[in-house]
């Protein structure tokens, strides 16, 4: 598959946020956030659908400045590989990449993103690690709802969870998931390749959700469906300014005591039901 990556030349932590949150929403798959500029990848074969000038102008970005390039599939993973640090979260979850040195955390995750997202990197997903640590997942189900490289599913068994469903609608990502997983010596984790229309008919301990506010508002009520009573939600992928309209949906779909962290313009929430 080929891919473009338009850079974006801002050095404004909200702008890059913004660029995210709109771009993700909009085709665009992974992101490399730099000092002065955030690289945004998109498949080139979707690219013709997306008009990136007036999503600019729709979101008063359009100032900023941008340049575009053609980017292998291989080419991807080089990038992947010469830019992917060892991450750290909360001093307890160590997460790196095959060819990096065994950490001393005591909860470690060897993690090869390809073409998927989620390393721990972004705010996002450290905020759902953060966030996971701080409940039980001992003999729980768990579903993963746009589990990418399957990370936050190998975490959740790493802390007990008995059975856990990783589902994602990137051929790339499921794959990622699945190899990830061996690569952790996790074997209770069944990866699906499917979107928010595949029926699921068991319900969950806990249901993960890192995706983008658009998709949260759209599924919630059926992620609250598939939570078992006194289960727990747990999402992601939202800024601070979408706070009250998730809370808000939340309320409507009978999920109650959020816990909420937040963290540099993105924030995670945990709801009970």
């Amino acid at each position: 598959m080929t891919y473009q990556v338009y850079e974006f030349f801002t050095s404004q932590e909200a702008e890059q946020n913004l660029l995210i949150a709109v771009l993700s929403e909009n085709g665009f798959d992974s992101f490399e956030e730099n000092n002065d500029s955030l690289k945004a990848y998109i498949p080139e074969s979707i690219l013709e659908t997306t008009n990136v000038i007036d999503l600019l102008k729709e979101y008063g970005l359009d100032e900023i400045e941008f340049k575009v390039e053609k980017l292998e599939q291989k080419n991807w993973n080089e990038e992947w590989e010469k830019n992917f640090e060892p991450v750290i979260i909360a001093e307890k979850v160590g997460i790196r990449a095959p060819f990096h040195a065994p950490m001393s955390q005591e909860i470690e995750l060897i993690i090869e993103p390809k073409m998927s997202f989620g390393t721990g990197h972004h705010h996002t997903t450290a905020l759902m690690v953060e966030q996971m640590l701080s409940i039980d997942f001992k003999d729980k189900s768990v579903l993963d709802f746009g589990s990418g490289t399957g990370v936050l599913a190998i975490l959740a068994s790493k802390l007990g969870a008995s059975k856990i469903i990783a589902i994602d609608n990137e051929e790339w990502a499921y794959e990622n998931c699945k190899e990830n997983a061996t690569r952790n010596n996790v074997k209770n984790i069944e990866a699906i390749l499917g979107d928010d229309t595949l029926i699921i008919e068991e319900q969950f301990d806990i249901v993960l959700a890192n995706i983008n506010r658009n998709v949260i508002l759209k599924n919630i009520k059926q992620w609250s469906n598939l939570v078992l009573n006194e289960g727990i939600l747990m999402v992601s992928g939202i800024l601070l300014s979408d706070e009250a309209d998730i809370l808000n949906a939340a309320q409507q779909a009978q999920l109650k005591n959020p816990i909420i962290l937040r963290k540099e313009g993105w924030l995670a929430i945990s709801f009970k039901k």
